[in-house]
């Protein structure tokens, strides 16, 4: 199974991606989700960042956050609004919300 998981929270939640098992797994960072991929804590980047996944981040809430995509980590990929729906037609066969 290929899984897309929205993530949308910057606390909690990341007990739940450690246990979700998928042939290939992408991890949508959005609303406040973005926080991962932007803030660094105590010098260290979020421990979701490390998950076997493809990340994704969507560039209208980063950019609402006042961040810019240029500073995203290498493993984490800008897409839009338009991305988004390629990835949930294409590359994803089931899709959560966390």
């Amino acid at each position: 199974m290929r899984l897309g998981v929205f993530y949308s929270d910057f606390r909690g939640g990341s007990d739940v991606l450690s246990r979700l098992t998928a042939e290939k797994l992408g991890i949508i960072l959005v609303g406040n989700g973005v926080y991962h991929a932007t803030v660094k804590e105590n010098g260290s980047a979020s421990p979701i960042l490390n998950s076997k996944a493809d990340f994704y981040v969507l560039t209208e809430d980063l950019e609402t956050r006042g961040f810019t995509v240029d500073k995203l980590p290498g493993n984490v990929k800008p897409v839009t609004y338009d991305d988004i729906v390629d990835l949930i037609f294409n590359d994803y066969d089931k899709v959560i919300w966390l």
